[in-house]
C-alpha cells in the first residue's frame, strides 16, 4: 500500500482542522522524549505534579493505541465537525513511575469540562461529550466501556499504555461556532479516596431511615387541611436540608460560587490540562444516511446468551434496545434467524405490521432501509401465508414502503436454491408487484454452464434471477484489486426497472484490502466506506454484527466463530462482560464505520457543488483512497480532505 501521490499544496489544512485526528496537533511524530523526574523520594500524588507521574498525548481515532504504544509530546485537541456528527479521537496514558499498590501503577481522576463558545452555547459533557476506556480484545484495542462524567476514576498499570476514548456528538440544532473546555487528568491516591468517598454502614442506615421519614411525611398529605401540609412540608424541608448539611455531603459544598468536584486550585497546580477545541460547522448531516447499510444482528445469540423465549415481553424489550441503540451508528439494522442451506429469515420491527410500534420503527427518519419478514421461510402453513399478505398490504400503503426490501437468502450455490428464490419472491410479487427482494451472492450456480469463466458467470447472476430480484448485491472479494470490473457487474443490471448494485464484506476480502478484522489498521476499517462510495454502489450489507460463539450466560468471555477471522461478524459486545450494564458496549472498528458513513456524507456535499469527477479527485489527490491496495495508513489526508471540503462548502 502507499499513500496517495499527488500535490497536496493547494489543500491547505484550515487551524480548526489541523489536528482533527492525528496532524501535528496529536504529537504524530516520531521524536523521542525526556522522561526524567524533578522529585526524588516517596511518591505522593497529592504533592507532585501529575505530569512528573505519568505521560499524556492524543492519538486519532483511526490508530490501534496498544499497551506498548510509546509516548509523545502533548498538543492542544482540535476538532472539526458538522451538525448531526460525531467526531473521535483518543487520550493516551502511560505512567512514568508508580504511585499506587496492589499490583497498579497508580490512580487517575478525568475531569472534563462542557464545551462553550463565547456566545454561551455549549456541548454539555456527559450528553454531547462522552469518555469510554478502549479495553483489549485477543490483545487489540477494540471494546470502549463508557466512563462516568464529568469525574472518572481509571486505575493505570506498570508499563503499559492505556487510552481513552473521546467522542464529540453535535446536535442537529447546534449552533455553528467554536466550542472550548477543557479535560484535567490528575493522579490520585486510590486509597484516600476510596476511604473519603465511602460510607460506613451505620451512617448509611441513618441516611435511610430519615429519607424515609420524609418520604413518609410528604405521602400521607392527601387529604390533610392546608395547615397541615403546609407544616409537614417545613418538617421534611428541614429534614432534607440537615442532611445535604452533614459532612457526609461536605465535598460537594458550593463555595464562593463553585462547586467543582475537585479543589479548583488542586486542580490548576498539579493536573495535567489538556485543552480540547471543537469548531462545529454550518452543515447538517442528514438524518437518513444516503447511502442504505443493513446489518444482521442475531436474534439466536440474543436469545441463548440472554435467557431469552422467544416472544416473550423481555425478548421484544431485548431487540428493541438493540435497535435503537444500532440506530445512531447511521446503520439500518435488521434481526435474523439462520435456516437450513443458508435460508435466512430478516426482520427489521419485530412487531407486526398492524402493531403502533411497526409505524415508530419504518418511520424513523435515522432508518435508511427494512427487511420485512418472509414467514413461510421456517412454515409453509396457511396461517403463515396470510401473515405474509396482510403483512405485505399493510406496509405497502405506507410512505416508508420506499424503504421495505425482502433478504430471503445469503449467497445461493446451485439452481435448486436459486429455483427457490424465485418462488418466494412471486409469492411476495402476487401481493405487492414492486417490492424489493434482495440476494446477495458471489459466485453462479456451480451446476449451470453461464460462461467461460468464474468471473463471467458469477456477472450472468443477474439474468438467473430477474425479476425475481431487484437489489444484486455482490461480494467486494469478487473484485480483488479490479476496480474496473465494476462496470461488467453493472452493465448486466437494468436500473430503468428499478434494479439496484449493493455490495458486502464478510470473511473476505483480507488484508490488504479493507474489511473490519480485528488487528487490521484504523484507517483499513474506515477505508470499507471509501471503497463504496469511489466504487458506486448505491447499498451496503453486513451479515451480523453480534455473531459471537454460543453462550448461554450474558457475562461471558466473547469467542470469535472457528472458522472465521477474529472480529468478523462481531461490532458490539454485551455490556454484561465489562459492567452490571445492558447497554451494548461498541467496539473500535463500529466507530469507524461511523466515521465512513459520515465520509460519505461530505462527499456527497462536496459532489453536489462540483460534481462526482471532482470529488473521487479529492479522494485521490489528498492521498485518502485510491483503490483496495492503495489508501492512507496515516489519518493526517483525512483532516486533509474534511478541511478542504469545510473550506471550499462552508460558506
Amino acid at each position: 500500500m502507499e499513500n496517495a501521490g499527488g500535490n497536496l499544496q493547494n489543500f491547505v489544512v484550515p487551524p480548526v482542522e489541523g489536528v482533527a485526528g492525528g496532524g501535528t496537533g496529536y504529537g504524530w511524530n516520531d521524536g523521542g522524549l525526556q522522561c526524567l523526574s524533578s522529585f526524588t523520594g516517596a511518591v505522593d500524588p497529592a504533592k507532585i505534579p501529575s505530569a512528573d507521574l505519568l505521560h499524556v498525548w492524543c492519538m486519532p481515532s483511526t490508530t490501534n493505541v496498544g499497551q506498548q504504544e510509546m509516548p509523545r509530546p502533548l498538543e492542544p485537541m482540535s476538532l472539526l465537525a458538522a451538525r448531526n456528527e460525531r467526531e473521535s479521537a483518543q487520550i493516551a496514558l502511560r505512567p512514568k513511575v508508580s504511585w499506587g499498590s496492589s499490583g497498579i501503577a497508580g490512580t487517575v481522576q478525568i475531569q472534563c469540562t462542557d464545551l462553550c463558545t463565547s456566545g454561551g452555547d455549549r456541548l454539555v459533557v456527559g450528553q454531547s461529550v462522552t469518555l469510554r476506556r478502549v479495553l483489549p480484545i485477543l490483545g487489540v484495542p477494540d471494546a470502549l466501556v463508557p466512563l462516568d462524567l464529568p469525574v472518572c476514576q481509571i486505575n493505570l498499570l506498570p508499563g503499559e499504555t492505556t487510552s481513552i476514548w473521546l467522542s464529540v456528538d453535535v446536535p442537529a440544532g447546534q449552533p455553528p461556532g467554536q466550542y472550548e473546555g477543557q479535560i484535567f487528568i490528575t493522579a490520585v491516591r486510590a486509597d484516600a479516596d476510596s476511604s473519603s468517598n465511602s460510607v460506613a454502614k451505620s451512617e448509611k442506615y441513618q441516611l435511610y431511615r430519615e429519607l424515609k421519614n420524609c418520604l413518609d411525611i410528604i405521602e400521607a398529605v392527601n387529604g390533610k387541611p392546608f395547615e397541615e401540609v403546609v407544616e409537614r412540608t417545613r418538617s421534611a424541608t428541614s429534614t432534607l436540608r440537615r442532611i445535604l448539611l452533614s459532612p457526609t455531603f461536605q465535598e460537594y459544598y458550593e463555595e464562593n460560587g463553585s462547586s467543582d468536584m475537585m479543589d479548583e486550585d488542586n486542580l490548576t497546580s498539579i493536573s495535567i490540562h489538556l485543552k480540547l477545541s471543537v469548531t462545529v460547522w454550518d452543515f447538517t448531516l442528514p438524518s437518513t444516511p444516503s447511502l442504505p447499510a443493513v446489518f444482521g444482528i442475531s436474534e439466536t445469540v440474543i436469545e441463548d446468551r440472554f435467557g431469552l423465549e422467544h416472544g416473550s415481553e423481555d425478548w421484544y424489550d431485548a431487540l428493541d434496545r438493540h435497535f435503537k441503540w444500532l440506530l445512531q451508528y447511521r446503520i439500518s439494522p435488521y434481526f435474523c434467524r439462520w435456516g437450513d442451506s443458508m435460508r435466512v429469515l430478516t426482520y427489521t420491527c419485530p412487531w407486526p405490521a398492524d402493531h403502533p410500534k411497526s409505524d415508530e420503527y419504518y418511520s424513523d427518519s435515522r432508518l435508511a432501509a427494512y427487511a420485512v419478514p418472509y414467514a413461510p421461510i421456517l412454515t409453509c402453513s396457511d396461517t403463515a401465508k396470510d401473515s405474509l399478505r396482510k403483512e405485505v398490504e399493510i406496509l405497502k400503503s405506507k410512505s416508508h414502503w420506499q424503504k421495505a426490501y425482502f433478504y430471503l437468502w445469503d449467497e445461493p450455490l446451485n439452481l435448486e436454491q436459486y429455483d427457490l428464490i424465485r418462488s418466494m419472491s412471486s409469492e411476495i410479487r402476487a401481493y405487492a408487484p414492486d417490492a424489493r427482494v434482495l440476494t446477495t451472492y458471489y459466485c453462479g450456480p456451480s451446476d449451470a454452464h453461464l460462461g467461460s469463466s468464474t468471473f463471467e458467470a458469477f456477472v450472468k447472476v443477474p439474468n438467473l434471477l430477474r425479476p425475481h430480484t431487484q437489489i444484486f448485491c455482490t461480494s467486494e472479494w469478487v473484485l480483488g484489486n479490479r476496480e474496473d470490473l465494476v462496470k461488467d457487474i453493472v452493465a448486466e443490471l437494468q436500473p430503468d426497472n428499478g434494479e439496484e448494485w449493493w455490495t458486502y464484506v464478510c470473511m473476505g476480502p483480507s488484508d490488504p484490502h479493507p474489511n473490519w478484522h480485528l488487528g487490521m489498521r484504523g484507517t483499513q476499517h474506515r477505508a470499507v466506506m471509501w471503497r463504496i462510495w469511489k466504487e458506486g454502489s448505491t447499498g451496503f450489507l453486513y451479515w451480523g454484527a453480534n455473531c459471537y460463539e454460543k453462550s448461554t450466560v450474558a457475562s461471558a468471555e466473547i469467542r470469535f466463530r472457528r472458522g472465521l477471522p477474529p472480529g468478523d461478524g462481531v461490532l458490539f459486545y454485551p455490556g454484561q462482560v465489562f459492567s452490571s450494564s445492558q447497554e451494548p458496549v461498541a467496539s473500535a472498528r463500529l466507530e469507524r464505520i461511523l466515521s465512513g458513513m459520515q465520509d460519505i456524507e461530505y462527499l456527497k456535499l462536496y459532489s453536489s457543488r462540483f460534481g462526482r469527477e471532482e470529488a473521487l479527485t479529492l479522494l485521490e489527490k489528498t492521498g485518502v483512497y485510491l483503490g483496495p491496495e492503495r489508501y492512507t495508513l496515516d489519518h493526517t489526508p483525512i483532516d486533509v480532505m474534511r478541511a478542504e471540503i469545510f473550506r471550499t462548502c462552508g460558506s
